[in-house]
């Protein structure tokens, strides 16, 4: 709900909006978009003044002079990157997306394909990326998709530029191209730019003004270093990390290799002969720029993917157990695992209470056994349980593709697994509850009844209520602003120091990394390159990386150690 918002953005002027989840800040793009709905004010572009009773008119105006960029939006048409341009200008003369051939452009349109060429490829050129013109989008880098999309939506020649979290969930390089592209939109259009982002550091590095809002209203409005440090007055302190008493190993990767490449176009990944300890009771990052690997070599690690040879090991109840191979105690290694993707989502209609339920349903001490009885009543394979088990811990679209495989549906869990009394539920949520720093109360709510933190903290616990021994983190915590992020970063050292945890985790965010991690990994082309404290490794990072917006980091500006643009 956005309550009596007034801001003025001129041409060539690039005005930064931050504040917490649910702050407004998406909403009130929407709204200068042409795609929300408001009950008071006006919304004035280019001279002309839309009010709420301006109807569709209205919104098509509002839609017609603006362009909006989303985060993660990479709608692309497979095929050379400038015909991608070309079809969104076919598009805007003829209103299709199909590419225009010479011989079927209607009359009145004077433009050939040679020509929409041409103007294609002015819009590439705007963003950087003409030598990249006749190479195939699937490709691009993910910065460079990015820009593509980005000159799509110039291509219809916009009065005014939106851009909503632009480059949250990308790699610090990716982050400074698409940046270093929106100044240089600044300097070549002269229109106005509006940037939604909660990442105080791209604000730091871009804006020349910044509105910050909190509750639907602007709490403050000015130069950027001045309203960042307004926005993080109430970042809790931040908690000292608990060294782990012993270096014991708990984790052996060894020799794992991987390679991924598409026909005719060459390689895009190749892991070769990777090896790695993971010492238990320790927090391990992996960091690296988009398209390193970290991924695949989480996804290797956790068994979700097979290497084309070597093992990944883990210690479980004394033994050493390769979590890539079927054996009957993998089943058991994974109860003592938790694992939480980047696409990681709670049932929207059923309560937090029922959602540990049923995770303690699989995992509590015992479920297996109980388990592989039914599953013996059934006719299922020891083989087939394994895979089973593992789903849950799987992207909701990965899960349901491997039980349509299975002939099954996600009744196959209430008939497999021991149904657990709700009152089991509080016993085991009490304590991860307090080390999240969550009320009880988030139990009985759906993810819809709590706020994006809670929501977070409510997934980390559905991940923790089981007792894990291994919890793995890919990339899960990006769309939070940095005060909520605080609140996360201090819960994990909580939950590592009073359970033991072991957690490995990918990020993208230095700042959270230098903070919750006891060592860092850093991965360049499925490569190991450097093995070390997280502070040297980020910065490392930052260094291969020639991204000068990290300079602006949250320990520099809530130190005042920078005065913005």
């Amino acid at each position: 709900m956005l309550d009596h918002i007034d801001l003025t953005v001129e041409d060539g002027e690039i005005l930064g909006i931050t504040g917490r989840s649910g702050s407004g800040k998406s909403t009130l793009l929407r709204i200068i978009r042409g795609v929300e709905p408001f009950q008071q004010g006006t919304v004035e572009v280019d001279g002309e003044i839309i009010t709420p009773n301006s109807g569709i008119e209205g919104e098509k105006f509002l839609k017609s002079v603006s362009a909006i960029h989303l985060q993660r939006n990479f709608g692309l048409w497979n095929g050379p990157a400038i015909e991608n341009i070309i079809r969104k200008l076919n598009y805007l003369r003829v209103g299709h997306e199909a590419l225009p051939k010479k011989e079927h452009l209607p009359h009145e349109i004077k433009n050939d394909y040679d020509e929409l060429f041409e103007e294609a490829m002015e819009y590439l050129k705007l963003v950087g990326l003409e030598h990249k013109a006749l190479h195939s989008t699937n490709l691009l880098s993910g910065g460079e998709k990015q820009r593509v999309v980005m000159a799509r939506q110039l291509a219809a020649k916009p009065k005014l530029l939106l851009l909503d979290e632009p480059v949250t969930m990308t790699g610090p390089d990716t982050k400074q191209e698409v940046l270093d592209v929106i100044k240089s939109l600044k300097k070549k259009l002269n229109i106005p730019i509006i940037v939604v982002s909660h990442l105080p550091e791209i604000h730091a590095y871009l804006a020349d003004r910044l509105i910050f809002l909190e509750d639907g209203k602007i709490a403050a409005d000015g130069e950027p270093s001045w309203v960042l440090k307004n926005f993080l007055r109430d970042m809790k302190p931040r908690e000292e990390l608990t060294e782990p008493e012993n270096k014991e190993v708990c984790i052996k990767v060894r020799d794992i290799s991987k390679r991924y490449s598409i026909i005719r176009m060459g390689e895009v990944l190749n892991i070769k002969n990777f090896s790695l300890d993971v010492y238990r009771g320790e927090i391990l990052a992996l960091i690296g720029s988009s398209g390193a690997g970290k991924t695949t070599l989480m996804k290797l690690m956790e068994g979700s993917i097979k290497p084309k040879s070597g093992t990944v090991e883990y210690l479980c109840n004394g033994d050493w157990v390769n979590v890539i191979e079927y054996s009957e105690k993998r089943m058991e290694l994974r109860r003592i695992m938790s694992i939480m993707n980047q696409e990681f989502s709670m049932s929207v209609n059923s309560t937090v209470r029922d959602q540990i339920r049923f995770r303690l349903s699989m995992k509590k001490q015992g479920a297996i056994e109980y388990a592989r009885n039914k599953a013996r009543e059934m006719g299922l394979s020891d083989e087939t349980l394994d895979t089973i088990y593992h789903l849950p811990d799987m992207s909701e679209e990965e899960k349901a593709t491997a039980l349509r495989k299975l002939n099954l549906n996600d009744a196959i869990y209430f008939e497999l697994f021991p149904t657990i009394p709700l009152t089991d539920v509080d016993t085991y949520a009490k304590p991860v509850f307090e080390a999240l720093d969550l009320p009880m109360e988030v139990l009985d709510k759906t993810p819809y009844q709590i706020s994006g933190g809670e929501h977070v903290r409510a997934f980390i616990a559905l991940s923790l209520a089981t007792s894990p021994e291994y919890l793995m983190l890919d990339e899960p915590f990006g769309d939070l602003d940095p005060v909520t992020l605080r609140g996360v970063t201090n819960s994990l050292k909580r939950i590592n120091e009073r359970f033991g945890t072991t957690i490995v985790l990918v990020s993208h965010h230095m700042d959270f990394v230098r903070e919750v991690a006891h060592r860092g990994i850093l991965i360049e082309n499925g490569t190991l390159v450097m093995d070390g404290k997280p502070a040297e490794v980020c910065k490392e990072l930052i260094n291969r990386s020639n991204a000068p917006y990290m300079e602006y980091n949250l320990e520099n500006l809530l130190e005042g150690g920078f005065e913005g643009n």
